[in-house]
């Protein structure tokens, strides 16, 4: 039996002129570069999510919240299909750290005209869609 789509929220968080990623490992996507995020819990509001997910994931606090796009993600292999929340945010204040080692083996700050190889399966949907968060009209 096939289950219903999952709701995940990507935060794309920036700082000098740079966005955060982060090396997925132990789960779908192993060695993959995504922004920080997670799973959207009951009741909790997109921006609650990216406060939270990037807190427990980086140990930093961001500010500015504000949503901008979706993504459709369908994991042929693993079979999981989520819908990918984008949120943008500014970094605020906190030094980042690997706070999940188990599930991230390394974050740094990325140009996104340089951005590293391989990209999560929900970012190169966001690419398709010619997104760039340092053009983004809010």
């Amino acid at each position: 039996m096939t289950q219903p789509p999952q709701v995940g929220i990507g935060v794309c968080i920036i700082k000098d002129n740079k966005i955060l990623l982060g090396k997925r490992k132990n789960a779908h996507g192993e060695g993959d570069w995504c922004f920080p995020g997670g799973h959207l819990e009951f009741n909790e509001s997109w921006e609650g999510c990216a406060r939270r997910e990037t807190k427990e994931e980086t140990g930093i606090h961001i500010k500015n919240i504000r949503f901008v796009t979706a993504t459709n993600d369908i994991f042929e292999k693993e079979k999981k299909h989520y819908i990918t929340i984008y949120i943008m945010a500014d970094y605020d204040v906190g030094e980042v750290q690997v706070m999940e080692p188990e599930k991230c083996e390394t974050w740094d700050w990325f140009h996104w005209d340089a951005l590293p190889s391989p990209l999560f399966l929900p970012i190169q949907n966001l690419l398709k869609q010619d997104f760039n968060p340092f053009k983004v009209k809010m």
